[in-house]
C-alpha cells in the first residue's frame, strides 16, 4: 500500500511540472518568443495542451471572465498541492502504523 501512495505522490508531482510547463509554454507562444510553425514546438505545445486541457476546462467554466487573464493553472496547482498535502497528512500516517 505504501508503494501505491508513493506512486500517487509521484504522479501528482509530475503532473504539477506538466501544468507549470504548459503555462510557461502558453506564455512563450502568446508573446511570440517561440514559433509554433516549428514542428517540434508544435508537438510539445499540442502534447502539453492534451495533457492539461481536460483538467483545466472544467476549472475555466467555473471561474468568472477575467478579461484575458487565465488563472485556471494556478487554481489547478493549488488543488494539486492540497491533494498532496492530504496524502501526506492522512494516508502516510495510516500506512506507517
Amino acid at each position: 500500500m505504501i508503494s501505491l501512495a508513493k506512486l500517487i505522490d509521484s504522479v501528482i508531482d509530475i503532473y504539477t511540472w506538466v501544468v507549470i510547463a504548459s503555462a510557461i509554454m502558453s506564455w512563450l507562444v502568446a508573446f511570440g518568443v517561440v514559433n509554433v510553425r516549428n514542428q517540434f514546438i508544435r508537438v510539445v505545445v499540442d502534447m502539453l495542451f492534451r495533457l492539461t486541457e481536460p483538467v483545466l476546462r472544467p476549472i475555466r467554466r467555473m471561474l468568472p471572465n477575467l478579461g484575458g487573464v487565465d488563472i485556471s493553472p494556478v487554481i489547478l496547482l493549488l488543488g494539486l498541492f492540497f491533494l498532496r498535502s492530504l496524502l501526506w497528512e492522512y494516508v502516510w500516517p495510516a500506512l506507517i502504523r
